[in-house]
């Protein structure tokens, strides 16, 4: 056996499907690396604002998304697919740069912060979507099931190492010198989408024999709201987008108990910085080692049901352990279970649920849940969470809250993964390839 064939064994792929793999898990290491070097800056400056006011800024985000899903989806509906992620890293490219500079100019400014924590916000959301459907639509379902772990894996490592780059550089070039190197990891990744989507012609989803696909040279049909009409006449697209909610108000619920405990223990920017950057590192790490080892042979031999629900079962627990134990210690495990959980078996399991789909669902529809529908969920599970703060001063009531909220989401899950078998999901003919 070849050292090529090994390498490909040990990664679940096969020998020809190698270097796309490799590719796809650097595109992701790309990503991530330039986003978590961003990531707890952008968490001080969270706190910096007052977190009495961070669901004023998830509002905030949610407006920017309503204004920029559909400029997106119409640019979606002009540019081939084949150019389309050139255009909008590009778009991203140009704006890390003028925040580089604007940083260079004033970084103390409390408004700089406050748009700042607004754009990544949306920005992390997009570039991580539109490589989603970039995957989604390079590799078929079978490819994906055996795959999308080990790319998935790229993000794990940049998510280690950007925090690490962070934290040795940020003293010499400062927040703007690590914002313009998250901008030319951004153009790094430009350069990989280029060799799969060649690829994909000869080895993925659009190779002689596999299930038919409409040109990547062609622009997704659509106008810029068909993506939300996609999703609404879809049962099946309503219930991802339900699930996705339900994620976010997790998620959301764990992120402002963390910001409220980390202000008042860690008092000092640099403290919280720190605080953040260990919490990263322990999420990554142990991303890493799941997704590498465990989650391409999970959803192969169980199904991605169990990717789906296992870990909100487990979220489920830690919040009712967080009910009665209302400890840093406490909120710390669980937000790295529910993290690590959703980066090495949530998100790919997700993912597998489009790569069956057509285009205009992977692109436009699946843009519209992964940050139309993720940021609503965010600012109307902030809101939430500020209300049941008002009626309690404690953590038990948001904390039974968010293990109903875990259970129902894990219920879901169990119904999306059974609709997936190994072939392509019970879907509506107008949603399939």
């Amino acid at each position: 056996m070849t050292a090529k064939q090994r390498l490909a064994q040990a990664i679940n792929a096969k020998p020809a499907e190698l270097l796309a793999a490799l590719c796809g898990f650097g595109l992701f290491f790309c990503l991530f690396s330039g986003y978590f070097m961003l990531r707890p800056v952008r968490e001080a400056m969270g706190i910096r604002g007052g977190v009495e006011n961070l669901q004023w800024l998830f509002s905030a985000t949610f407006v920017t998304m309503l204004c920029a899903v559909p400029l997106f989806a119409w640019l979606n509906s002009r540019v081939p697919r084949t150019r389309y992620i050139d255009w909008v890293y590009g778009f991203f490219i140009l704006n890390l740069l003028t925040f580089a500079a604007l940083f260079q100019r004033n970084e103390d400014a409390i408004w700089l912060a406050r748009v700042f924590y607004v754009w990544i916000s949306v920005y992390n959301l997009f570039v991580v979507s539109v490589a989603w459907s970039l995957m989604a639509d390079v590799f078929d379902g079978v490819q994906a099931r055996r795959l999308f772990a080990f790319i998935a894996a790229g993000a794990s490592c940049g998510g280690l190492l950007g925090p690490a780059l962070g934290a040795l550089f940020v003293e010499a070039v400062g927040q703007s010198g690590l914002i313009f190197a998250a901008a030319l990891l951004l153009g790094v990744a430009v350069l990989a989408k280029s060799y799969l989507m060649a690829w994909r012609a000869e080895g993925g989803a659009g190779r002689p024999g596999a299930t038919p696909s409409e040109n990547p040279r062609r622009p997704v049909i659509g106008n810029p709201f068909s993506g939300v009409s996609a999703v609404l006449a879809s049962p099946y697209l309503l219930a991802i987008s339900a699930f996705v909610v339900l994620l976010a108000t997790v998620s959301t619920f764990l992120y402002f108990e963390q910001a409220r405990l980390v202000a008042q223990l860690f008092p000092e920017r640099n403290q919280q910085i720190r605080v953040f950057g260990m919490l990263d590192f322990a999420v990554q790490a142990l991303s890493l080692l799941a997704q590498l080892f465990v989650t391409g042979r999970i959803a192969e031999r169980l199904g991605i049901r169990v990717l789906l629900s296992g870990v909100p079962l487990l979220v489920c627990l830690g919040f009712i352990g967080l009910a009665l134990a209302p400890t840093f210690a406490m909120l710390a495990g669980l937000m790295i279970v529910r993290r690590v959980g959703e980066y090495a078996f949530v998100r790919p399991g997700r993912e597998m649920l489009f790569a069956p789909l057509d285009a205009h669902t992977q692109y436009k529809a699946k843009n519209v849940i992964d940050t139309l529908v993720y940021r609503g969920g965010d600012a109307v599970s902030a809101w939430l969470k500020a209300l049941l703060d008002t009626l309690s001063q404690g953590v038990l009531i948001a904390a039974l809250t968010g293990a109903l909220c875990a259970a129902t989401w894990g219920a879901l899950g169990w119904y999306l993964g059974g609709r997936t078998t190994r072939e392509t999901p019970e879907l509506e003919p107008s949603e399939r390839r």
